[in-house]
């Protein structure tokens, strides 16, 4: 009997010390599937009835249904502190621009630490099948962070686009993937898993790429910005300033005016370009057209060089000289503004295609705040070689021979952009798009 006794508390004695803790440590796991999103902040406008109608009534019942006990609404309307903190948030969890909506919702632990804090981020009006896949324990652990973007408020609604941290990758970038709206999002995670080893070994190369985003702006800016025709009008500018008698203080600050009014005109042009790629949603397709466009402007320098009565030139039109001459002969700061504007402007077709290109690659690749950082250094790189010829065209020695140079090679600098401009739209084609 003791015997019997003894083996009772020993089978007692393991199923306390062993079997107990195992099923602490699958109740534990159990509930961090479930737990693991606690808290959802919410970015909206206040002014949008639509808006309102999901974030108050619609969202919240489908995210209650998973856990999700607290609300925390953010009006970036009435509180525009709200608008520049949602910004440092998609900025920090890295929310591509054709995934940034009027209304964005992220959702998470809020106990976790800042970079895992939110694993759930929504974009506009996330409809309900889509949200309990998310949250479905067998689906949520397939990912580390996933972004799903649906912006149409009413009519018919055709479909959504998703991106997503797979769990066995420490950091992912991929295209984004788009899916008719009654698609499940248990596709993508699927299509993650079975391209994981092409995935992995494409990520591998993502970091250069994210590495050497800044130093292809930078680089990019400066090719764009050796156009013959703003050289050759700064460089007339100088002159007839000269011959007029002006001092060499005045030639340095008119110049710098004319380099501003060029660089505000090419920003302009580049913000105009940013919202026209994320109206069309498709900034994938806007950096690989800006591409090629680069490539067909630098064939046609090319067979300028070589053809010059070839009829399509890529130069500032005959009657926008005339218009820049008419302000030049002024001779003051404002003229010398317009001036600038014009030549900013009308040099925009001759060398707009690298511009397109890294636009598009912007939107695709960075945040809203991070890509208008970038916008803001291209520019200054396409002005820097301007600055550069101001300052040695200000001394009058130097200016005649800067024109002699200019006058001389105008036929080689065809063929020089022709060939920068093809090698450009390449490297794009094939590193980056």
């Amino acid at each position: 009997m003791s015997k019997i006794l003894s083996r009772v508390i020993s089978l007692l004695t393991i199923f306390f010390f062993i079997l107990v803790p195992l099923f602490s440590i699958h109740a534990h796991e159990s509930d961090q599937s479930h737990s693991e999103a606690s808290e959802a902040v919410i970015y909206y406008n206040e002014a949008c009835a639509m808006c309102a109608i999901y974030i108050n009534d619609e969202l919240p019942e489908m995210l209650k249904a998973h856990g999700i006990t607290d609300f925390i609404k953010n009006d970036y309307i009435n509180d525009r502190s709200n608008r520049p903190e949602m910004n440092q948030l998609m900025d920090e969890l890295g929310v591509p621009l054709p995934l940034q909506s009027h209304i964005m919702t992220f959702v998470g632990d809020p106990s976790a630490s800042s970079g895992y804090k939110y694993k759930y981020i929504l974009g506009g009006h996330v409809p309900k099948h889509i949200i309990d896949d998310l949250f479905n324990p067998d689906y949520n652990q397939k990912f580390k962070r996933i972004i799903v973007y649906q912006d149409e408020m009413h009519g018919n609604v055709e479909d959504y686009r998703v991106w997503a941290i797979p769990a066995y990758a420490d950091n992912f970038v991929s295209q984004i993937k788009t899916y008719p709206i009654d698609t499940s999002v248990t596709e993508y995670l699927s299509y993650l898993e079975q391209n994981k080893e092409q995935l992995l070994e494409d990520g591998k190369y993502e970091w250069l790429k994210e590495k050497s985003l800044l130093p292809t702006v930078l680089i990019s800016g400066f090719l764009d910005g050796l156009n013959p025709c703003a050289f050759a009008v700064l460089l007339l500018f100088i002159a007839f300033l000269f011959s007029i008698n002006r001092a060499r203080a005045d030639v340095l600050k008119m110049g710098s005016v004319y380099i501003i009014a060029i660089y505000l005109a090419y920003l302009l042009i580049g913000f105009g370009i940013l919202k026209a790629i994320l109206f069309t949603n498709s900034p994938h397709f806007m950096a690989k057209l800006g591409s090629w466009l680069v490539i067909v402007l630098g064939l046609i320098n090319i067979i300028n060089h070589f053809a010059p009565k070839f009829p399509i030139k890529l130069g500032i039109p005959q009657v926008s000289k005339d218009t820049i001459q008419t302000w030049m002969r002024k001779a003051t700061l404002p003229a010398a503004f317009v001036m600038g504007f014009l030549v900013g402007l009308c040099t925009f077709p001759c060398s707009g295609g690298i511009y397109v290109a890294i636009i598009g690659l912007l939107a695709l690749k960075t945040t809203y705040w991070m890509g208008v950082s970038y916008l803001l250094l291209y520019n200054l790189m396409f002005v820097s070689s301007l600055i550069i010829l101001l300052i040695l065209a200000a001394n009058p020695y130097t200016l005649i021979k800067l024109g002699e140079w200019q006058k001389n090679h105008k036929k080689a600098e065809k063929l020089i952009m022709g060939l920068i401009m093809i090698l450009t739209g390449l490297i794009f084609l094939i590193f980056f798009i």
